[in-house]
């Protein structure tokens, strides 16, 4: 057995880290993480991020926002710098309201507005240049 929040290696794997150290996170643990507003309220989840291929650097965490039961949701990248990690909520906070929120860029889960080399130019808009460019 393992101890929990170590990064030690699964010893029947490839040599694949399980877990995450105190810095560090693995990118299956982040997607499906709570995002919430300065206020404490539930906007949605991190569906997931966007990395630049160059820099290595994350860009964008895209989330996953209203529906229900995976029907009518849409997907709100975000500038990943605009994310903080609240310790005490266990989530992520963003400095946004569901209204401004919902009507920032977005596409359906059938969609990838990332292949439009003007939609990071959008994103950069809306948000006011906080956003990194792809």
């Amino acid at each position: 057995m393992r101890e929990p929040g170590t990064m030690e290696l699964d010893p029947s794997g490839d040599g694949v880290a399980l877990d995450e150290t105190r810095r560090l996170i693995a990118s299956n643990k982040v997607e499906g993480t709570a995002v919430y507003d300065r206020k404490g309220e539930h906007l949605g989840s991190v569906y997931n991020f966007m990395v630049d291929k160059v820099t290595g650097q994350v860009a964008y965490a895209v989330l996953s926002f209203g529906g229900f039961l995976g029907f009518g949701e849409s997907y709100h990248p975000v500038p990943w710098k605009a994310l903080t990690y609240d310790l005490r909520l266990g989530g992520y906070v963003i400095d946004i309201d569901a209204g401004t929120l919902a009507e920032a860029p977005r596409h359906g889960p059938d969609e990838d507005p990332f292949t439009d080399p003007s939609y990071g130019g959008r994103l950069d808009d809306y948000y006011g240049g906080r956003a990194p460019t792809i």
